[in-house]
């Protein structure tokens, strides 16, 4: 029954939901909007899917203007009508909603961890990790190995650059994907990591060693990323001290690391439906960075990337399973010619595929 399209990125966004309005409801706590002090993400994606669709309208305008002695405005018409009819319309306007929502419940649900359970799990975490280390500490041993300054001004910049993969991996899916299935099937993924993280935050909640432990990360120099993690701060203690009277929302919280899990899924689903070796090597060159960063600035244990590693490969499997995708690897490269294309693994993109 959920089987197909954005059936399971609305079920999961229906109970994410729910879930939310019931822990508001009994610690009697706000719903907020989780980037209403910026640009809302509701203003800023919708932006971004909109940029996509001229772009691609553009392109394809160019191309056919290339192609054919047709008139300028006859030809967009022409590029309008074939690629955003009716159905290619729902489907992006249905699959933005239904993450947008999952979204939106995923950040308030974590802004309610201390008030659930405020119990931390840090002492433990740090413990694991030094077992898996063999005694040391994965942070002080990469900053040994890494040095404490051009790294940590790299590292900085990877981890902000994150913030932009969502929006822009989901504007992707839903605009320029040639498969809508493909398309469903990583939205829906991604709003299996917020559904997963979710519950992971309530079992095991951690600060992370940033401000469990702050002084292992003194040797570091100031960077952005410093001013992130005390802007952080300052909106939990705000939240803990009345969530009513302040629109800041918590969103500390180390296990599992969704940077990472995020980052797994993309790299996993590009694999699968073989994208450009380039594009491959690059997503697995800027995850592996990824663990870096979270690891050397401190936002997470060595343990939190595992579990996102975990999280990562599950929810990509788990949305498969719910659109109907297949995890095999696709028998040929993406941009490979008709010809060597015996037996398409997906449907052309349509709604029904």
């Amino acid at each position: 029954m959920l089987r197909g399209g954005f059936r399971a990125a609305t079920v999961v966004a229906v109970v994410m939901t729910f879930a939310m309005l019931l822990i508001a409801w009994a610690y009697d706590l706000p719903v907020r909007d989780p980037d209403g002090v910026s640009v809302p993400t509701w203003v800023r994606l919708p932006l971004i899917v909109a940029a996509a669709v001229a772009l691609d309208v553009v392109i394809r305008w160019v191309v056919l203007l290339r192609r054919e002695e047709v008139g300028g405005l006859t030809a967009l018409r022409t590029v309008v009508r074939d690629r955003w009819h009716r159905d290619q319309v729902w489907f992006t306007v249905s699959g933005l909603v239904a993450w947008y929502a999952s979204y939106v419940a995923f950040r308030n649900l974590k802004n309610y961890v201390p008030f659930v359970n405020d119990r931390l799990w840090d002492t433990e975490l740090a413990r694991l990790d030094r077992l898996l280390w063999l005694g040391n500490d994965p942070a002080t041993v990469l900053h040994h190995v890494l040095g404490t300054g051009l790294a940590a001004q790299v590292l900085t910049v990877v981890y902000v650059l994150w913030i932009g993969l969502v929006p822009a991996t989901l504007a992707i899916a839903l605009v320029w994907t040639r498969f809508s299935r493909t398309g469903a099937w990583f939205v829906t993924a991604v709003s299996m990591n917020w559904l997963f993280g979710a519950a992971v935050y309530y079992a095991f909640p951690s600060l992370g060693p940033i401000y469990s432990a702050p002084g292992d990360f003194d040797d570091l120099p100031r960077t952005f990323n410093t001013t992130i993690q005390e802007w952080l701060l300052e909106d939990r203690v705000e939240v803990l001290a009345d969530p009513s009277a302040t629109q800041a929302v918590q969103t500390i919280a180390a296990f599992a690391s969704l940077h990472v899990a995020i980052t797994v899924t993309l790299c996993l689903f590009l694999e699968i439906i073989r994208l450009p070796a380039w594009i491959r090597v690059s997503a697995w060159v800027f995850a592996g960075l990824t663990v870096l960063s979270t690891v050397y600035l401190g936002w997470h244990f060595f343990v939190d990337v595992l579990g996102g590693v975990v999280i990562g490969a599950l929810s990509l499997a788990v949305a498969a399973w719910a659109t109907g995708s297949s995890l095999r690897r696709r028998p040929y490269a993406w941009s490979a010619p008709t010809a060597e294309r015996k037996r398409p693994a997906y449907s052309p993109a349509s709604p029904s595929s």
